[in-house]
């Protein structure tokens, strides 16, 4: 993905930083308004499976071929929560993550969406780590009252990580030049157009350690855990299932049928109902069938700096 990424950068420079986004991919027609489906169990109350899935960046997705739009994962879990919140039979709610995090900002608006949803409805919520749930996808999870994960699942990627480009090599090898005319000496901190100097990285390393301070923070409240424990998960490794229960970043180690399971029980349920959102035209049968996924790389791919909660082997 990186050489991808790092190709779309290329080309962007040379076409003038004109803004274009490139590497979208969009499957799916108009967007229509949700549908609930049943896909397992019975009886009034619901369990509500809600898909976190793809890289969390803001914005919306679309197609190169279209100016239609789609909702992206913020907006499409935001619709999903509002639909729940006004289902009063919706009980719990079971977060299928298989993502490696994403933006920051988009990380922690995530988590304060799931955060603020399950303290205003009082619905349970329990986060299950499918293939990856990683970096910004953690952060997110740590808004629900259970972590669970696959025994395969890959989780962890604790901290923050500033990609920079310096297009300066290839700039020269082309001959082109960039004339940089200021208010202040660091009004261009991060420009991929000149090397990043000693000030402007202890700059940036400010606030990357910032940022790191808040995700540990929120780690030790909501897994209740000590600064110490935390610090010795917070290197920036991944873990498997087995090392992140035995260091405290989730609670068991099962299958999503397990995570529905554990929902009902903590929402005191002894049967309910499990449901998924979609919209007209994707396929829904069982609790594996997902979100079709709208990849949209244009966020990474802009050659500005940017503070990422993301693993991005």
């Amino acid at each position: 993905m990186k050489k991808i990424v790092l190709f779309a950068i290329m080309i962007m420079l040379l076409s003038g930083m004109n803004g274009c986004t490139f590497l979208k991919v969009n499957i799916g027609e108009e967007v229509q308004p949700l549908t609930e489906k049943a896909i397992a169990g019975k009886g009034r109350d619901k369990v509500l499976v809600l898909d976190i899935s793809g890289i969390i960046m803001g914005g919306e997705t679309g197609s190169p071929l279209s100016d239609r739009k789609m909702p992206g994962l913020i907006a499409r879990v935001r619709e999903a929560l509002d639909r729940a919140r006004q289902d009063a039979h919706v009980k719990a709610v079971v977060l299928r993550v298989n993502s490696p995090g994403g933006g920051v900002t988009a990380s922690d608006i995530l988590y304060h969406e799931l955060k603020t949803f399950k303290q205003e409805t009082g619905v349970t919520l329990v986060a299950h780590i499918m293939d990856v749930g990683a970096s910004g996808a953690y952060y997110a999870a740590l808004a629900a009252d259970a972590i669970t994960a696959q025994p395969t699942s890959v989780t962890g990627s604790i901290g923050v990580i500033m990609y920079r480009i310096d297009a300066t090599g290839l700039m020269q090898k082309i001959g082109l030049q960039t004339a940089e005319i200021v208010s202040a000496d660091k009004k261009g901190i991060g420009s991929p157009f000149r090397p990043l100097s000693d000030d402007e990285r202890k700059i940036f390393q400010g606030f990357i350690d910032s940022l790191y301070g808040r995700f540990t923070g929120l780690i030790a409240e909501e897994r209740r855990m000590t600064p110490d424990a935390v610090k010795k998960m917070a290197d920036g490794r991944i873990f498997t299932s087995q090392e992140a229960q035995a260091g405290g970043l989730i609670d068991g180690i099962g299958y999503l049928e397990g995570a529905i399971e554990l929902a009902k029980k903590k929402a005191g349920l002894s049967e309910a109902t499990v449901v998924t959102y979609f919209r007209p035209g994707e396929y829904r049968t069982n609790i594996y069938s997902m979100n079709l996924i709208n990849i949209d790389l244009g966020d990474l791919a802009d050659p500005g700096a940017k503070f990422l909660y993301l693993w991005w082997p």
